[in-house]
């Protein structure tokens, strides 16, 4: 019987020698003749130093499996299907990463926290997230787990001052709580082609008294949208505008994601406004939440956002297709690529790859699209100094519940899959950028044609303005919810758009206060304002030099202004 066992023990170190034996450089140098190649910002030999480091930090965590989580984008499956199977030949750390539904992802997460169970060891979660996270106390602070008990393993070619969105990943103590990983933003499309026709433009300018061009503000969107509406290109009726309106998650973040800031909403402040943010919450001067509705001084319900409700469902049955108010946003997100859409006010740049695929009615024979991207025009109680725009974050994210161990292995993964080395390649195939260096890459500038002015963009002053959720938000999931159902009662007719945006601030307040009554968020956790009115708020804000909330203006529809494409490109370059 000894003897057997020891036939067994024998035959298992083998097996344990063997499986080590073939994480090493050998491998990482098949990678980077395989995979990587010249597209990447470092040169061959640092991207070799670059690999020496992961297979030396890794020798600790050898034969673990280790399983990791993020949503369904291209960007994602890349990194599920190619770079995690690279990593574990390089690394010998099996990892299991599971690519779901981004409401899954926030379901399952929410689920860790609340018991304690390590059901992933790494989570590419949205940013979205940061005021949850740096209020809750349950996630590892990278800022002191990369000085401290991550320093072993956090790689001394990371270079976090590279990445362009760890301004959107850390709290207001100073401290980094999430690694970006994929970033896109929501911009405004339109048929660049449609826009210089000839004849378009001078049809435009007689009926307007302006020119065709990028709308600056939305009454010139709405004006534009009105004269495409009906119109025929290319053989089709078209229509001068693009949403969705059916009573789904998918129209909360429609809605979360800087639609009422685009309308002036909130404070002025980059990433986001303070003390009033996008969604209408304010917090006091130790970043507590003290409301969000207007008599608590904050904006959810407050002229803008009411404003900004009557645009988007008036638009919707105006100038877009029928179909489109019982459609979610993945239902409507291909519609534009169809040829029969002239601009959406709200699109977004994740669906670059596939508005630009060759056949496709909006792309020329020669491969270059017949559409582009800009900044999304503003509303009229938008000011200089807000935020212009929503950009997605997805962000890597440790939960304390996992085990140190585990965890250490999840943080290289994390590492690799946004390292220098991998970073151009990764962003050719999702489009996602994260890396400042990655997006003026010479291989970017080659493709740039190709991209309808994506890169132009993110290589613009103008991307600054594009942010995602912000700190004033203390409990993402649990508010995030009540957006699509209130809102959908005001694009249902259930509701007026005063009546919908009342009732959210009601059950976002209702929310603040069971927070504020349990006590779980500390020293900044929620603390309520006493009530007032409108004009009391206002006053209170010109008397601190803040904006929010608004007055409402007399005349909501501005002048309209637009500027040309080129003329816009140009001036970002100067």
């Amino acid at each position: 019987m000894r003897r057997h066992l020891l036939a067994s023990t024998t035959a298992l170190v083998v097996i344990m020698i063997t499986g080590n034996a073939w994480a090493g450089m050998d491998e990482a140098k098949q990678f980077l003749d395989q995979e990587i190649g010249d597209v990447s910002t470092l040169s061959r030999a640092d991207q070799e130093k670059e690999m020496q480091w992961f297979v030396d930090a890794a020798k600790p965590f050898q034969g673990m499996e280790i399983k990791v989580v993020s949503e369904s984008l291209t960007t994602h499956a890349y990194e599920s299907k190619t770079l995690a199977p690279w990593f574990t030949k390089i690394t010998g750390i099996k990892v299991v990463h599971d690519v779901i539904q981004e409401g899954d992802v926030v379901e399952k997460i929410q689920t860790q926290m609340q018991t304690g169970q390590n059901l992933y060891d790494g989570w590419v979660n949205d940013s979205d997230l940061i005021g949850t996270h740096w209020r809750y106390k349950q996630v590892r602070n990278l800022t002191d787990w990369m000085a401290g008990e991550g320093k072993d393993v956090t790689n001394p070619m990371l270079d976090l001052k590279d990445f362009i969105g760890t301004s959107f990943t850390t709290a207001p103590d100073g401290k980094l709580y999430q690694l970006p990983d994929q970033q896109f933003a929501n911009l405004y499309w339109f048929r660049y082609d449609w826009f210089n026709d000839p004849k378009n433009k001078a049809d435009f300018k007689a009926k307007y008294g302006y020119d065709l061009g990028v709308p600056v503000n939305w009454s010139a969107y709405e004006d534009i949208a009105e004269f495409f509406t009906g119109r025929e290109e290319d053989g089709k009726k078209v229509y001068g505008h693009m949403d969705y309106g059916k009573k789904d998650p998918s129209l909360g973040w429609r809605f979360t994601d800087a639609w009422l800031s685009m309308a002036g909403n909130g404070d002025k402040g980059l990433p986001n406004g303070k003390p009033v943010d996008e969604w209408g919450i304010r917090v006091d001067d130790h970043d507590r939440p003290s409301g969000s509705c207007v008599a608590r001084g904050g904006d959810t319900n407050g002229p803008a956002a009411v404003y900004s409700i009557v645009k988007y469902l008036e638009w919707l049955k105006k100038y877009a297709p029928p179909e489109a108010a019982g459609m979610t946003f993945s239902e409507s997100g291909p519609v534009p690529s169809q040829g029969n859409i002239a601009q959406q006010i709200f699109w977004y740049t994740a669906f670059t790859a596939d508005m630009a695929k060759p056949g496709l009615p909006v792309v020329n024979e020669d491969g270059t699209p017949k559409w582009r991207v800009a900044p999304s025009p503003h509303g009229s109680y938008w000011q200089k100094g807000m935020k212009l725009g929503y950009q997605d974050v997805g962000s890597w994210t440790l939960l304390k519940s996992t085990p140190t161990d585990r965890a250490k292995a999840a943080w290289l993964y994390a590492q690799f899959v946004t390292s220098k080395t991998v970073d151009v390649k990764k962003s050719q195939v999702g489009l996602t950028f994260i890396r400042d260096s990655t997006i003026h890459d010479k291989s970017f500038t080659e493709r740039a044609p190709k991209l309808g002015g994506l890169i132009e963009f993110y290589r613009s002053p103008a991307r600054v303005q594009w942010t995602p959720t912000g700190t004033n938000v203390p409990d993402y999931p649990k508010l995030a919810q009540l957006w699509w159902q209130n809102i959908g009662d005001a694009a249902s007719g259930a509701k007026t758009p005063q009546e919908a945006m009342d009732a959210l601030c009601a059950a976002q307040e209702s929310v603040l206060s069971r927070l504020e009554r349990a006590g779980v968020q500390g020293d900044i956790g929620p603390k309520l304002n006493e009530e007032h009115d409108l004009a009391y708020w206002n006053n209170y804000a010109k008397e601190h030099g803040t904006l929010a909330p608004q007055l409402k203006l007399d005349n909501e529809k501005e002048k309209p202004e637009t500027i040309g494409y080129d003329e816009l490109v140009k001036s970002w370059n100067e």
